[in-house]
């Protein structure tokens, strides 16, 4: 009698089990959702997970809540995620180099970046802009190119740090163009330093970079996305000068990889449609970037692609930050 009693009872617990998560699934969602945001208020990931979030609340007729946990370059805040249940109410907005860069920067995250979450959407992306002093000689990447040839290691290129985009774009251009230069990290913005001509190049994303140009502050060399921007025609991509030698900083909503793919599908849906509404266009690209609206499909080949450049980049000149 028990041994056909137990099977029966097991069976019976898993579908009750299953049938409320169904239940649960298709009431969801019934409360206020958090959006786990890696950066401060007011940095640009708090401003787009706010954007989104305020048009996808109202889609779904609950509000996202933005919860802001700055630390390490977003590790913090996917830890925290990824520690969290996967019920549909707890997100990660987080940049792209989470995902693509600090895998292979940090010896030991406290998180697995590809079992503990699955990708939701894109929301966001921008290219990055070589820039120099108004008054350097160089008018173009080719030009400092020969010059870092004709002189190598005394011309200067500074980012935000090691391991950071603006670091390991020029690294890649670097070995693609067999120069060397001298690398300045900063913990904080070297832009000062730029347009006081202390440094001879830096890589700045477009939002920052373009003001910076059109009010004669600095001068661009060249764009790192795969076409000109359309507010610097006259300025050439990288892929110009080396081909297939481009990429963006983009912008991303990841959730705890048991997030029922249900709700993963809705929410992707819902973020593609925020990306194409006129309204929320208009304020991105007012920030110089531009709405991404991809597939999951998608979005999980551009983050390998990505993934695939960066640590190629990172093992070569073994950067690491601890």
């Amino acid at each position: 009698m028990r041994s056909r009693f137990f099977p029966w009872l097991t069976a019976l617990c898993l579908g009750l089990a299953g049938g409320a998560a169904v239940a649960q699934e298709a009431h969801w969602p019934n409360k206020p959702i958090r959006v786990v945001v890696g950066f401060a208020p007011g940095t640009p990931p708090d401003i787009f997970a706010r954007l989104y979030g305020d048009y996808v609340g109202k889609q779904l007729g609950v509000p996202l809540v933005i919860d802001n946990r700055p630390g390490t370059a977003g590790n913090l805040a996917a830890d925290t995620v990824a520690k969290s249940r996967g019920d549909g109410y707890t997100l990660l907005y987080n940049l792209s180099t989470g995902f693509t860069i600090n895998p292979y920067i940090y010896g030991k995250l406290p998180y697995d970046p590809q079992k503990d979450f699955v990708p939701v959407a894109t929301t966001m992306r921008q290219g990055l802009v070589l820039i120099a002093p108004t008054k350097s000689p160089f008018k173009s990447a080719r030009d400092l190119v020969a010059a870092a040839k004709a002189r190598p290691n005394t011309l200067s290129h500074a980012s935000y740090g090691a391991g950071s985009p603006s670091h390991l774009i020029v690294e890649w251009l670097k070995d693609e163009t067999g120069t060397e230069m001298l690398h300045v990290p900063y913990r904080a913005s070297p832009v000062a330093d730029l347009v006081g001509g202390q440094v001879d190049t830096l890589m700045e994303p477009i939002s920052t970079g373009y003001p910076l140009i059109a009010g004669g502050r600095a001068q661009a060399l060249a764009y790192s996305g795969d076409t000109r921007h359309p507010a610097m025609p006259d300025v050439p991509t990288f892929a110009e000068l080396v081909p297939g030698l481009s990429m963006t900083s983009w912008h991303g909503i990841w959730a705890p990889a048991s997030t029922p793919p249900a709700v993963v599908a809705r929410l992707n849906a819902l973020m593609v449609q925020a990306s194409k509404d006129p309204e929320l266009q208009k304020r991105i690209r007012e920030l110089n970037s531009e709405p991404l609206g991809l597939s999951q499909a998608e979005m999980t080949a551009m983050i390998r692609r990505d993934a695939e450049i960066y640590s190629r980049i990172v093992k070569a000149k073994n950067i690491r930050v601890d």
